[in-house]
């Protein structure tokens, strides 16, 4: 996606050689003119997966899924990284590794909000080492529901993410693929 990437080369930047900072415009401030057009690039792209519900992870990829679930006319529903007073033993759970924070999350999606049978399609703002994908799917198909498809807003492609969802066979869409990241300089994969 031409826009995304102009983005990520104007605003984005770069921390050592595996870390992007894009607080700018997607994970603390929020574009929305870009966020609208990534919902409707992700919606135009899954719209023959029949979803019934979109999934992410708190917080930076709710804006993404919202946008995408919009378009798709569905909810969306976000992983919570910690459990709260209101949050009931009826749950379904994941534990993952976040790169970036470098600490465990557990993964917690109420029960009531992801049913058996549900075509579930997945948003999230980062694909890198595939951990929160892959904590996504666990909870899905805890459910008894169907991962029909992962959308990535920015695609670390030098790390095994995409890999491991689609050997899970899951298709991956991303719409900004980065090849290598070096201080000052970001390289995106040719298409």
């Amino acid at each position: 996606m031409k826009a995304l990437e102009n983005k990520i080369l104007e605003e984005g930047i770069v921390l050592g050689n595996d870390i992007l900072k894009v607080d700018s415009f997607l994970n603390h401030q929020i574009d929305v003119e870009l966020i609208d057009k990534i919902g409707e690039e992700f919606a135009n792209y899954f719209k023959d997966k029949n979803v019934d519900k979109i999934l992410t992870v708190e917080s930076s990829g709710i804006a993404p899924a919202l946008a995408t679930a919009q378009r798709l006319g569905v909810n969306c529903v976000f992983a919570r990284k910690k459990q709260s007073l209101t949050t009931d033993e009826n749950i379904y759970h994941s534990s993952v590794y976040s790169f970036t924070k470098q600490v465990m999350n557990e993964l917690i999606v109420s029960k009531k909000f992801i049913n058996e049978g549900e075509n579930i399609l997945m948003i999230d703002d980062f694909l890198a080492n595939g951990q929160a994908a892959k904590g996504m799917i666990a909870i899905i198909r805890q459910a008894g529901a169907n991962p029909v498809g992962c959308g990535i807003v920015i695609e670390k492609s030098f790390s095994n993410g995409r890999q491991i969802i689609e050997d899970m066979d899951i298709p991956v869409y991303s719409l900004a693929r980065i090849a290598k990241l070096e201080p000052g300089k970001i390289v995106f994969e040719e298409n």
